[in-house]
């Protein structure tokens, strides 16, 4: 027994001294804490075990497990203490004296290799040293399983890992087991995303990853995030005392925990609803609303209002097609009451299939009455009989973008013509200069203003848009306005340029901050060219590089029963391994990149 302790647990000799010195010194008061000293910083010790790992032939009815620490300990997540493969419910536990002990609601299999993991679970009860983590093995049959299974989850945007995802093993190939049974296998990953599915069969999986949001180790559609391999697993590698990935390390030994080999990458998604209906309506304002359903890709055949032409009535999609806002262009009264009627195709609960079906709904204008009326006009403003504009231009970013006219209302009326747009030259010279004006295809109150010509560092550029030239669906005019920008001229800023070859595809290009969770600028490319990044102040970037396979703008998840993974997210990696551009001040950096390439490779992070 010493031996095994000695290999398994080698601090072991170290704390029993260390215990040995306090106690004898702490038994001499037994009612006054000890005051001053150093804090413990030392993590608990196992010290007893039972079974011990690798048990074999352990009762399948009333099993306990007995886990003893040479010191006092709390349990300090309930759900760290993880079995595998999991029961209907989690495992329960009790403490006595320095033993945890560890029990099951219900039998364990016949004929099966557990394992216990206790990573993140425990601490000691004074200064809460959280303890490394241990993994007990053993078996209710007559030999213990040996193969292991690794593995990284990322979600499938950012590429960063996941921790804290079940990643699970099924013997059953069928799609519908995720989500119909547990599985025969499983394990939670780490903060690196990383996984180690230990003691399995050597037989043929389907390995998939769940965001278990009710922790019932059961993929739940409208709740839980999935990812999937996209072909069976057999595990190759063995189980052995020095594997470098079944050991447990400080999550912060980043050359150790980089250095485990990952097996298999897993993209986290998130599946769009597939059940067609309407989730939610609203009453916008007096003459807007919007209607949105719970699937994406809703197939309406007509919209209409009761007492409303239809001529009157305009309407729009989001991309994703999920989301339907629509305007009365009709400048009377508006009752407190809109009964809209919406021919859809919509999910059938009993044969689930689409069919087409009419929805009525009642959208009810909040606080309309008409005790408020006459003390509402009181409190009109200005903004409510305008037509609201607002024209926004970034310094940074408007020989790529131009400038934003954005409505508040659809409008009826168009004034571009009448627009200026002027430029100013260090000495005050003035001088008209051309623009095109584009309607956004997504958004139809929003338009591009985009200047002629190469814009100039040292110059201010005026656009004007006069007094009563656009007109919006409630029939006011709008108020004059102009807006100033002018390119940055800090010495200091610098131009990344990105070379694009290999370009077969549509590909969404966007530039991010180090923490990846902000898009600074964004391209659409579809043919080899040159991008331009300007005025990057100094700092640490990322590119991001998505596959637009359906060359619909957006990027798309996945979807489990038709084996589709989320469109394929890459970042760019240099050659000295990282994923960080580090750019310095008044630099003109030029990076070269075959998308063709590096989608073939797949080396994304």
């Amino acid at each position: 027994m010493r031996r095994f302790f000695r290999k398994y647990f080698p601090a072991l000799p170290v704390a029993l001294i260390l215990g040995s010195v306090m106690f004898s010194h702490s038994c001499a008061n037994t009612t006054t804490p000890p005051s001053g000293g150093k804090k413990d910083t030392i993590p608990p010790v196992i010290v007893g075990l039972n079974p011990l790992p690798g048990a074999t032939n352990v009762p399948t009815h009333g099993t306990q497990i007995n886990i003893t620490f040479d010191e006092y300990v709390t349990v300090k997540d309930p759900k760290a203490i993880y079995l595998s493969p999991p029961l209907d419910k989690m495992p329960k536990y009790r403490m006595r004296g320095k033993t945890l002990q560890v029990y099951f609601e219900s039998d364990l299999r016949e004929n099966t290799t557990y394992t216990l993991d206790l990573t993140g679970a425990i601490a000691d009860n004074n200064e809460g040293n959280m303890y490394p983590g241990f993994t007990l093995h053993f078996s209710t049959g007559d030999s213990i399983d040996t193969m292991v299974v690794t593995g990284t989850v990322l979600d499938c945007n950012t590429l960063k890992p996941v921790s804290g995802a079940t990643v699970m093993l099924y013997k059953n190939h069928s799609d519908s087991a995720v989500v119909k049974g547990r599985p025969d296998a499983s394990v939670k990953t780490d903060e690196w995303g990383f996984f180690a599915i230990r003691n399995i069969q050597d037989t043929l999986y389907r390995l998939y990853a769940v965001m278990d949001e009710s922790g019932n180790n059961i993929y739940e559609f409208e709740s839980d995030k999935i990812a999937f391999a996209d072909s069976l697993v057999r595990p190759v590698m063995v189980a052995n005392d020095t594997l470098p990935e079944l050991l447990k390390y400080d999550m912060k030994d980043t050359v150790h925990c980089m250095a485990r080999k990952s097996e298999y990458d897993l993209y986290l998604f998130k599946e769009r609803p597939s059940k067609q209906l309407v989730k939610e309506r609203a009453r916008i304002s007096d003459r807007s609303g919007y209607i949105s359903f719970m699937a994406p890709d809703a197939m309406i055949d007509s919209l209409w209002i009761r007492g409303i032409p239809s001529d009157r009535i305009i309407a729009q999609f989001n991309p994703r097609r999920d989301s339907l806002e629509f305007w009365v262009n009709d400048r009377r009264r508006m009752p407190d009451t809109l009964h809209v009627f919406v021919d859809y195709l919509k999910t059938d609960d009993s044969t689930n299939t689409l069919k087409p079906f009419t929805e009525h709904l009642r959208l009810v204008q909040e606080n309309k009455t008409s005790s408020s009326a006459r003390s509402s006009r009181r409190n009109i403003r200005h903004d409510d009989t305008t037509c609201v504009v607002t024209v926004t231009a970034k310094p940074e970013t408007v020989e790529q973008y131009g400038f934003t006219m954005e409505f508040k209302y659809p409008i009826i009326n168009e004034g571009f013509s009448e627009m200026t747009l002027r430029s100013v030259n260090p000495r005050q010279q003035e001088e008209q200069m051309k623009f095109t004006v584009t309607r956004d295809t997504l958004n139809l109150r929003n338009y591009t203003i985009m200047p002629e010509g190469k814009l100039q560092t040292g110059y201010d550029y005026f656009l004007k848009v006069p007094h009563r030239r656009f007109r919006d669906i409630n029939g006011f005019w709008n108020d004059s306005t102009e807006v100033k920008v002018s390119l940055p001229n800090d010495d200091k800023l610098s131009l990344l340029t990105l070379n694009l070859s290999g370009v077969h595809h549509k590909y969404i290009v966007d530039l991010l901050n180090e923490k990846r969770d902000q898009t600074l600028r964004s391209y659409i490319v579809e043919n080899d060219q040159s991008l331009l990044f300007p005025y990057l102040k100094k700092g640490k970037y990322s590119i991001r590089i998505t596959e637009d396979i359906n060359r619909n703008g957006i990027v798309d998840t996945g979807e489990l029963f038709t084996h589709r993974q989320p469109e394929k997210v890459l970042f760019y990696k240099l050659r000295d391994g990282s994923y960080v551009i580090d750019i310095p001040e008044s630099t003109e950096m030029d990076q070269s990149i075959d998308v063709a390439e590096m989608f073939s490779s797949g080396t994304s992070n």
